[in-house]
């Protein structure tokens, strides 16, 4: 009876949880969040953020796009760039892959010399560009146009006053993407006199990525030209300073782009869209308030909440249609996401969302179990309805596990568990090796011991979700499952190492050796990868031989310095020692030390990291932002916990960071944490208490979820 009613009862919770937080949103908010927000921190170093104007979780990203092709560019902006080739409407933040780019605009004046975009690029100066959260604007040098950007979820709104004067003239571009994205078929065509549709077919990190537009403008096209062989339409305006324009896009087909115009942008002139996506924006960023007088901090906090709030990103049309991950064309009466960069996300960002918007929890696991169906396999790395199979692992287990073990409703656990399971029985990627031999052998592929300990992270939460659904057997086959981490570890020297298909560990071994997708580890080396056993630290270190030779090790691997390989991943950097938290298999490490019971140790490392690799700068991210996840890891911490085993609803005490932190849950409920003897050198917690009963070292996500008063007691 419960598969049969689920898909009802997700729609109507769906619909209750969606209007109860319709009616607390539409509530004002009287704080002004977004002057702390600055969207240019992480637009320096190998941040790699967008820049641009959405709304948090929006499909579109309608932001200023660089000639630049390159990995710092993986955005299509970078800050020590000053070229612009247009606006598009889709982007990526914080990759190590560009993709996306597309319907590039680019607003000039007076005749071109080629349709290249080294014809027509144009230049900018940093003081002329502005940015803020669902805002963009900036003065190009060469044709002197002012161009303003702000959207709706579907919709990207321009304005662009153009000089006195001058015929107002506007670029459409479809052939080239950002970084691998290059169009295999494109069309615009003019629909009446302030009208054009179009579509764009292209291939890159997505194999088949398909977006469909419709634009209306505020002035009468005067001269519409479409030069195939460039993929580039050419509009001239009537004479008129100001013009706007409205362009909606779709996964679907044009129709769907229509609707979503209608539904979104029929009568709403770029002012009314800016002034909605302020709100919009405001909103979502009260979600947690902080009382901090330390400015810079605050920049850096609600610059991290906004920038967790780009992705996963609605793929579905306001009609409900959206492409499949078979390029089928279904219909959902619940919202569909997208752009899962989950080897990043489950560790700090899934477990973000439960806090703070969860409410769209069940439609993001809805989604992956729908691309289960449609594709066979829980996601590894979606991009827009594509599987990308990037990183290693199948991390959506884990964020898929998380959420029933926190409870969510709206969500068939009979489902989520078979797709769960399912995914240890495919033949694939090592998964048939580790069935019949026990271990994925280094001499078989690359990256055999990165894939292999994610594969015990996922294992671990199946056990967890069967045991909860008493399914004893296979939780137990699972929890073993969840020790084949153990295989790797090599006793003579406490480090984790390639097996090869004669049983015996690789040889020679240097533990900070690193070569880029070409080792037994990925982005890293054996010194990060020997502590990724967030799901089961104490069996990690009865191998080291006890807990009090596990702290010795991890105390040297803070300790050690790292010297890169010459072919080491640039993805290993926010250095310390050899632990690297500008990549993801280290973001869990500092809570090694919690597990020994050194919470002492895990606050001075999480401080650390705040105030050293998080600041209010173009730099102030130490690696790939990585679709949130980067952002997601400060936000925690800066509360004062983290979830380092990401599907065990436990979130463990660190180092708050501010004196009083407000985080708003459903049904009117808050959960205030308060930090008494609140001082800069006071980092470490003597004690916790919730609601005046005494925590140890740990919360539960349904006490959270309670909310009341969580106090830390603060000491030197």
């Amino acid at each position: 009876m419960k598969s049969i009613l689920m898909p009802y009862v997700a729609v109507v919770l769906f619909f209750i949880v969606g209007c109860e937080n319709s009616k607390r949103e539409a509530d004002e908010v009287k704080r002004d969040y977004i002057q702390y927000v600055d969207p240019l921190i992480g637009s320096g170093y190998h941040g790699h953020v967008f820049v641009g104007a959405n709304l948090p979780f929006g499909a579109v990203q309608l932001g200023v796009t660089n000639v630049t092709d390159g990995w710092d560019w993986c955005s299509g902006y970078h800050i020590s760039d000053s070229t612009i080739v247009g606006y598009a409407h889709t982007h990526l933040s914080g990759t190590g892959i560009g993709d996306k780019g597309d319907i590039l605009f680019m607003p000039y004046v007076g005749k071109l010399s080629g349709y290249n975009r080294r014809d027509y690029l144009t230049t900018y100066k940093p003081e002329n560009q502005t940015a803020r959260a669902g805002y963009y604007s900036v003065v190009d040098e060469r044709y002197g146009v002012k161009t303003e950007l702000t959207a709706t979820t579907r919709v990207g709104f321009h304005k662009y006053p153009y000089p006195k004067d001058e015929m107002p003239k506007l670029l459409i571009n479809l052939k080239q993407g950002i970084g691998w994205d290059r169009a295999v078929e494109s069309v615009v065509e003019q629909r009446g006199s302030k009208r054009i549709e179009g579509y764009r077919l292209s291939k890159g990190w997505a194999e088949d990525d398909r977006v469909y537009f419709v634009a209306e403008f505020s002035k009468n096209i005067k001269e519409f030209l479409w030069i195939d062989s460039s993929m580039v339409a050419c509009i001239t305006f009537e004479d008129g300073v100001n013009l706007e324009a409205a362009v909606a896009i779709s996964g679907v087909n044009i129709e769907g782009a229509s609707k979503n115009f209608d539904a979104e942008a029929r009568g709403v002139s770029f002012g009314t869209a800016s002034a909605k996506a302020q709100k919009e924006w405001n909103n979502f960023l009260s979600r947690i308030d902080i009382q901090s007088d330390d400015l810079a901090r605050l920049r850096t906090f609600y610059t991290s909440l906004y920038h967790s709030a780009f992705y996963p990103s609605i793929f579905n049309d306001v009609d409900g249609k959206y492409r499949g991950a078979n390029g089928e064309i279904y219909s959902s009466n619940e919202d569909i996401y997208t752009q899962f960069s989950l080897w990043d996300t489950y560790r700090a960002a899934h477990p973000l969302y439960t806090l703070i918007v969860p409410e769209r929890v069940p439609s993001m696991i809805n989604s992956m179990l729908n691309i289960y169906d449609q594709q066979g396999k829980l996601p590894i790395w979606h991009l827009s309805g594509n599987e990308t199979n990037c990183m290693t692992g199948v991390s959506s287990v884990q964020v898929v596990g998380d959420a029933i073990m926190k409870g969510f409703e709206g969500i068939d656990y009979e489902r989520a568990y078979a797709a769960m399971a399912a995914y240890a029985e495919l033949d694939e990627r090592g998964l048939k090796e580790i069935r019949e031999l026990g271990f994925y052998p280094a001499d078989s592929d690359v990256e055999s011991v990165a894939r292999a300990l994610e594969y015990c992270i996922s294992d671990a939460a199946v056990a967890r979700v069967a045991e909860k659904l008493g399914k004893n057997s296979d939780a137990a086959k699972f929890k073993e499952r969840s020790k084949g981490y153990k295989r790797y570890f090599d006793k003579s020297d406490n480090f984790m190492k390639g097996v090869l298909s004669n049983g015996m560990f690789r040889k020679p071994f240097d533990p900070a050796y690193s070569t880029h997708r070409g080792d037994d580890f990925c982005e890293g080396n054996s010194w990060q990868y020997t502590w990724m056993v967030p799901h089961d630290y104490q069996g990690l270190f009865e191998l080291m031989g006890g807990v009090e030779e596990a702290e010795r090790r991890l105390d040297l691997t803070y300790a050690t310095p790292y010297v890169p390989s010459k072919d080491a991943s640039p993805d290993i950097s926010g250095m310390m020692g050899q632990v690297a938290h500008g990549n993801e298999p280290s973001h869990a490490t500092p809570y090694a030390y919690a597990a020994m019971g050194r919470a002492d140790k895990t606050a001075r490392t999480v401080r650390h990291i705040m105030d050293s690799l998080y600041f209010d700068k173009p730099e102030g991210i130490s690696g790939n932002e990585d679709m949130g996840q980067m952002s997601a890891w400060y936000i925690l911490n800066a509360m004062g916990f983290y979830q380092p085993d990401p599907s065990s609803a436990q979130f463990v005490f660190g180092s708050p960071l501010f004196e009083e932190v407000t985080l708003m849950l459903p049904n009117k409920k808050v959960l205030k944490i308060i930090c008494e003897n609140y001082d800069s050198q006071n980092i470490y917690i003597e004690s916790a208490t919730i609601n005046d009963k005494p925590l140890s070292g740990e919360i539960s996500y349904s006490q959270i979820m309670e909310g009341g008063e969580l106090r830390f007691k603060m000491r030197k």
